[in-house]
């Protein structure tokens, strides 16, 4: 049975360089740092980076949560992503959006004011 999202990895081509974008949009070192994967505590989540060969904006697509959306696409755009999906308000205060990261990767985000912090376990 799923007990919830965990971990949403995204493959790189330049450990090195995706390492230190992701540090700068989440304003965080990873807590863990080998050469074949580097994790990230996001929200009792985990954003994960492993070498390979070729990135890509298809497959799955996790959607990280934000508080203000219009500030966070902005801030992703600032440093370097490129747009892959607008803002959508999808309904009931929901709004989505994803960029690609400089890697190549899909990196999506909700604001979602009905989603329980305390219920992600």
């Amino acid at each position: 049975m799923f007990l919830g999202l965990r971990t949403a990895i995204y493959p790189v081509a330049d450990l090195a360089a995706a390492t230190d974008w992701y540090v700068q949009v989440l304003g965080q070192q990873p807590y863990f740092y080998q050469p074949f994967y580097v994790g990230f505590s996001v929200g009792g989540f985990e954003l994960g980076l492993i070498p390979a060969d070729s990135a890509s904006t298809q497959g799955p697509q996790p959607l990280w949560g934000v508080a203000d959306i219009d500030e966070a696409f902005q801030r992703l755009v600032a440093l370097g992503a490129s747009l892959l999906d607008p803002i959508v308000d999808v309904g009931e205060g929901i709004k989505v959006a994803a960029v690609t990261d400089p890697f190549g990767n899909r990196l999506g985000i909700i604001q979602n004011p009905h989603f329980d912090p305390a219920s992600a376990s």
